[in-house]
């Protein structure tokens, strides 16, 4: 071999060494960037190619891929009754995807490795992939009646409603919301576009309020208050008598904390029923101060608060706030100061009192069949905390009913079933009405039902619409109505 053809054949090698370590590169280092850029069209028209699985509430269809005559996209989505499940289903945008269309997304579109046994059998048989059904716990009623009764306020809020002895969630409203089919399109510019336009919007139809949002909990945070009242000594009860005067003294300061329009609670020294169906301010300051922060963080933890929690989807961190002094303690008592909970956190609340101290881990996901309906995974209800001793749940409860039977909570009541509850009126910045809350379970001596109701701005300042009882308490009553009777 001359000189010439030894030179050509080294560059022919040494070029096509350069190529195979491009190519490797590209296939181990560089795939996955590939696959998952912006740019790659093949991806894009991949995303549509496969009928994603169904997703399901209750034996209905609220998500599910219909197929095209388009040559380029194949299966598109739709969304029957798509605002009413917005917040559950999520959209499956042209390069995004929220919700359970996200957080379930792998099984929705046949590429987990739970399916590779139906993939297997789809490939001998000559079948096309198809992806995983997802039955969320959704109750239709429920989310129905939650939806319509928030609507009806004309307000921003969230309705979330729990199984206490499961932890399945049975209803997941929040308002405003948006229609999941816009962004589910396969025009990315008209899709992007509308998202902009949702995400600017200042009344926030795309968050989910019921778990992406903390609140100011006011009064409904009395319930732990006196949750850990009862757990420090077993011998209170609902007829133990406190003091409740008009106004109450905060240490180091040269201000009171005063009863809702400074009115008097009692005589100045009241049951514990009667301070919890009147939700009289200063004496559950006072039992704040006394029981200090320590046991007050404690029994906030006890519920749930400070537990990272995914339904699958993450919830935003509910949170006592900190260690400050102890007139910042009596405010935090009563729901009024750094404290923020999500609906879910008041929710799961309510929901470990009804289920005798035992709070459940919220689930959204109920079952997941492959294509043909076999099993692939379903629900397993699992404890999260034990909130409070069944001793105590079982006062908490005797207290709870009797707000709804004789306090600020009248407007809950279902005839024929005992409903236990507790109103909350937090105020949020000077010259701005205050939330409306209430948080409840039913029946009460069995209950089948735990939910939160917030509604943003839905109380009065003043009179008697100034109480999340007045607002909140009968959209409570609607979704207890739709799961609890015929």
């Amino acid at each position: 071999m001359n000189g010439t053809l030894k030179r050509v054949s080294v560059a022919c090698l040494a070029m096509f060494a350069l190529l195979m370590i491009n190519v490797n590169f590209l296939q181990a280092v560089r795939a996955e960037e590939l696959r998952g850029d912006a740019r790659n069209v093949r991806n894009f028209y991949e995303r549509y190619s496969i009928e994603r699985g169904r997703i399901i509430a209750g034996g209905k269809v609220i998500a599910q891929s219909v197929e095209t005559d388009s040559k380029r996209f194949r299966f598109i989505r739709q969304y029957p009754d798509a605002k009413l499940y917005a917040h559950v289903t999520g959209f499956f945008s042209p390069e995004s995807a929220s919700a359970i269309e996200a957080s379930e997304n792998k099984l929705l579109d046949g590429s987990s490795a739970d399916l590779l046994l139906r993939r297997s059998i789809d490939l001998f048989t000559g079948e096309p992939t198809k992806g995983a059904n997802v039955e969320v716990t959704i109750n239709p009623k429920a989310q129905k009646a939650a939806y319509d009764a928030l609507r009806q306020s004309g307000k921003r809020g969230a309705v979330i409603a729990i199984d206490p002895k499961t932890g399945a969630i049975l209803a997941m409203v929040s308002l405003p919301t948006y229609d999941p089919t816009e962004l589910s399109g396969t025009d990315k510019g008209k899709v992007f576009s509308r998202y902009d336009e949702l995400a600017k919007d200042k009344s926030q139809p795309l968050l989910n309020r019921t778990i992406g949002q903390t609140y100011p909990p006011g009064s409904t945070f009395k319930v732990v208050t006196m949750a850990a009242y009862l757990e420090d000594d077993s011998s209170r009860g609902p007829d133990t008598t406190v003091d409740a005067p008009q106004n109450l003294p905060l240490p180091g300061t040269n201000i009171s904390l005063p009863n809702y329009g400074g009115a008097a609670c009692g005589s100045g020294s009241v049951t514990l029923t009667y301070a919890l169906e009147r939700s009289c301010n200063t004496p559950f300051g006072k039992i704040g101060m006394e029981l200090g922060y320590d046991k007050m963080n404690e029994q906030t933890e006890a519920f749930g608060m400070g537990t990272q929690i995914g339904v699958p989807m993450s919830v935003a961190q509910s949170d006592f706030g900190k260690e400050e002094d102890k007139a910042a303690l009596a405010m935090a008592s009563i729901g009024q100061r750094s404290n923020r909970m999500t609906p879910l956190q008041m929710a799961m609340i309510a929901a470990g009192i009804a289920n005798n101290g035992t709070v459940m881990k919220p689930y959204l996901v109920n079952k997941i069949t492959d294509a043909k309906g076999d099993t692939i995974d379903e629900a397993d209800p699992d404890q999260l905390t034990d909130a409070v001793s069944e001793e105590t749940a079982g006062k908490l409860r005797q207290m709870m009913v009797s707000v709804v039977q004789n306090g600020t909570a009248n407007l809950a009541q279902v005839p024929g079933v005992q409903v236990a509850g507790k109103t909350g009126t937090a105020e949020t910045a000077d010259g701005q009405p205050p939330h409306a809350w209430f948080i409840s379970f039913a029946p009460a001596d069995d209950p089948k039902i735990a939910l939160a109701v917030i509604v943003e701005s839905g109380a009065a300042n003043v009179g008697a619409e100034a109480t999340g009882g007045h607002t909140a308490a009968p959209i409570a009553k609607a979704v207890l109505e739709a799961v609890l009777t015929k």
